[in-house]
């Protein structure tokens, strides 16, 4: 098998396609040579931080660009152009780019405990880099087109991932196998301990990952409970060598720094940013877009970068969508309308022209099918507010339809405008601390802080399972409302 693969590098290596894994010292496939990958990282990471955003915090971007380039340069491969970015997503992921390019979303950040578990995650990602995981997935996913994954609006579970292959940022969403995966994960403690890092720092981040992977917030981009293999099954591979590395020196001399740590957390937003609209309840608020609308009583809403969805907790033909839909200048609502569920493949059955709340809109009932071919039904208004059309939509089974009709139609009444003066006093939720005192429990903290989170999330948040009991005289994170 070596020879084999000898003679296929020497047959491929003037179109450098076969080159030394840093990390492995072995020979392997791969379309993309080191200054590929680096011009590959250089060209995406402006289309990153424009989509995604970059948290507004200097001090905390400068903190984890020096824990970043720490780690980085303890790797197999110091001299790419690293850099590390904190981005505006509220789902709890971190990622890279062919070329050294690492990004940690701030509410992966907030599930953190300490230092050491931000050296755990970021190591992680560096070892994607240094080990080529980012350029082979690249390679692999280039050959089979990253536009395959483009879906129906009506699909929220895949519209992330569509609107992001839409413009080119399918690149984040590449797959790594779970032996990829866990050679990351021991990357990551290795290079956190030869810094000085408890190396345990990174079976403290997949303990929290598992804590979390059932209410884990999948807002925005596929997070690492989407994409990584299943927690537990990664701390059991990576024990044996976070414990190798404990042994090399006593415990007293790891750093940990979780006081640090928590202390550049103190005012982290969380949840939502209002540029992108909140939830409150069983509302939908968009300050800057200055409008607001009620989803069904008891429907779990996800506010994603390019659609808003709401579903019942246990039915799954039933949900509905909001996004933005374009507009051609001079065009009339229902044109607008005729164009865009056209293109989506549902036939009109009838609509017609109205008001909701004062503000012009086109109501429409659709057919189509899903594509694996289920009959639905639409319950659509595109609504034209300062210049631009929403499509706020309700789907659901032939079958279910009947049913959900009148509850879609509650929601669509309740879109109205948000005057000036409210939009200005919403302001995002916020992570502060606390001492725990005697008695205290998860449900007590989550109650006397406003109940902005549920008892069980609050657990996790402070890297605890939900049936414990926060420890007397600890300092916990809890969230804030904004002010």
């Amino acid at each position: 098998m070596k020879n084999a693969l000898a003679v296929t590098c020497v047959a491929v290596l003037a179109a450098g396609a076969c080159a030394t894994n840093p990390v492995t010292g072995q020979r392997e496939y791969n379309l993309m040579s080191e200054a590929q990958e680096i011009q590959l990282g250089q060209d995406m990471d402006p289309q990153v931080r424009a989509e995604m955003g970059v948290y507004p915090d200097a001090g905390l971007q400068e903190y984890v660009q020096g824990v970043g380039m720490r780690l980085a340069k303890a790797s197999e491969r110091p001299d790419l152009p690293w850099r590390f970015a904190v981005v505006d997503v509220p789902a709890v992921n971190a990622f890279a780019l062919p070329g050294g390019y690492i990004y940690i979303t701030r509410g992966l950040l907030a599930h953190l405990d300490n230092e050491a578990e931000l050296a755990g995650v970021l190591g992680h990602e560096i070892g994607h880099v240094t080990a080529r995981h980012a350029a082979r997935a690249y390679t692999r996913q280039t050959s089979v087109g990253i536009g395959a994954a483009v879906t129906s609006i009506f699909f929220p579970e895949a519209a992330p991932y569509a609107a992001a292959a839409q413009t080119g940022l399918g690149v984040l969403f590449l797959k790594y196998d779970r032996n990829q995966e866990v050679q990351s994960d021991s990357l990551g403690a290795r290079y956190a301990a030869k810094e000085g890092w408890q190396p345990a720092g990174m079976e403290g981040v997949l303990e929290t990952l598992g804590r979390i992977s059932v209410t884990a917030d999948r807002r925005g981009v596929p997070n690492w409970l989407a994409t990584h293999p299943q927690p537990a099954d990664r701390v059991a591979k990576v024990s044996a060598d976070v414990e190798a590395l404990a042994a090399t020196r006593p415990a007293a001399e790891w750093t940990v720094n979780r006081d640090e740590y928590l202390k550049r957390l103190d005012g982290l937003m969380f949840g939502d940013n209002p540029r992108e609209g909140l939830v409150r309840g069983r509302e939908f608020i968009h300050p800057d877009m200055r409008f607001r609308l009620a989803f069904p009583e008891g429907w779990k809403i996800e506010n994603g970068k390019e659609q808003v969805s709401a579903r019942p907790a246990e039915i799954r033909d039933a949900m509905m969508t909001l996004e933005l839909v374009p507009d051609a200048q001079g065009s009339s609502l229902e044109a607008v309308a005729a164009s865009s569920m056209q293109k989506a493949g549902f036939t009109r059955l009838g609509g017609e022209n109205t008001r909701i709340n004062g503000i012009p809109a086109f109501v429409g009932v659709y057919d189509g099918r899903t594509k694996d071919g289920q009959a639905v039904r639409v319950r659509a208004a595109h609504i034209r507010l300062d210049g631009r059309v929403l499509l706020l939509a309700g789907i659901a089974s032939e079958t279910r339809y009947p049913q959900a009709e009148r509850a879609f139609d509650a929601s669509i009444r309740s879109f109205a405008p948000l005057d000036a003066a409210e939009a200005a006093r919403i302001k995002p939720n916020r992570l502060g601390f606390t001492t725990v005192r005697r008695g205290d429990t998860w449900q007590g903290l989550a109650e006397r802080t406003g109940g902005l989170i549920p008892a069980s999330d609050l657990a996790v948040l402070n890297g605890s399972a939900p049936d414990t009991t926060p420890p007397e005289g600890q300092r916990v994170k809890i969230v804030i409302a904004g002010e």
